[in-house]
């Protein structure tokens, strides 16, 4: 015997949501990304969804908590700066591929992409996935500092620096720490964080602030010091 009630309303979801951002040249891929994530996973939020790499790290939000990157894009700026440029802004990084290699994988995963997963996988896989990349059920303080750009930054004055200075930051912005920079260079740490003070120094003189890391790495990634 079946009951004739009504089922129960869903009950709205409360819990903590994941801020998401989206990155694929395929516009109708991005599309239907986003609007799947919308209408069956509630407890991520897609705040950010761009074709290209300068839009996404140009928009206002980013960083976000969790970024899905395509690996296969058409732009010059290699997986492993996508990356680690997200990383090092406080991101973490699902890279997806319709390119399921083996080498693929180990250069995504080595740059520091905590999964590479195939588009070919249903979409409740991928954000199973993402689920366990965020370890949800566990709070936590994640970094959302990353400001937008000043008004009339379209046409914004690049500060010169000196081939030490652009050095240290193309490594710093990739995500290096200031002990790797220095060793990375073959400098005393002390000269290291020189580089990167006058680097910041020169940044306000042009009032493009770059006092944090983050406002740093968005810098280099507007000047194309990320490759």
């Amino acid at each position: 015997m079946t009951s004739s009630a009504a089922p129960p309303p869903a009950v709205p979801y409360t819990g903590p949501r994941v801020r998401l951002a989206i990155l694929d040249d395929h516009e109708v891929l991005l599309d239907s990304l986003s609007t799947w994530v919308g209408a069956n996973a509630p407890d991520f939020d897609v705040v950010l969804s761009a074709r290209t790499w300068v839009e996404m790290v140009h928009s206002a939000n980013f960083p976000t908590d969790l970024v899905f990157l395509d690996f296969q894009l058409k732009e010059p700026v290699s997986i492993e700066a996508r990356v680690r440029t997200c990383r090092a802004a406080g991101a973490k990084v699902v890279v997806l591929s319709g390119l399921d290699t083996q080498e693929a994988r180990e250069r995504a995963l080595a740059a520091g992409a905590a999964a590479f997963l195939s588009k070919s996988l249903p979409l409740r896989d991928v954000m199973d996935a993402a689920r366990d990349v965020m370890g949800l059920g566990r709070r936590g303080e994640l970094q959302r500092d990353w400001r937008p750009l000043p008004v009339g930054a379209a046409n914004v004055d690049r500060p010169k620096l000196s081939p030490g200075e652009t050095e240290a930051l193309g490594l710093y912005a990739n995500g290096l720490s200031t002990s790797e920079v220095a060793e990375r260079m073959n400098v005393q740490y002390e000269t290291a964080k020189t580089y990167l003070r006058r680097v910041r120094e020169k940044y306000a003189r042009v009032n493009r602030p770059a006092s944090k890391k983050a406002d740093l790495i968005r810098r280099a990634a507007e000047d194309g010091y990320l490759e």
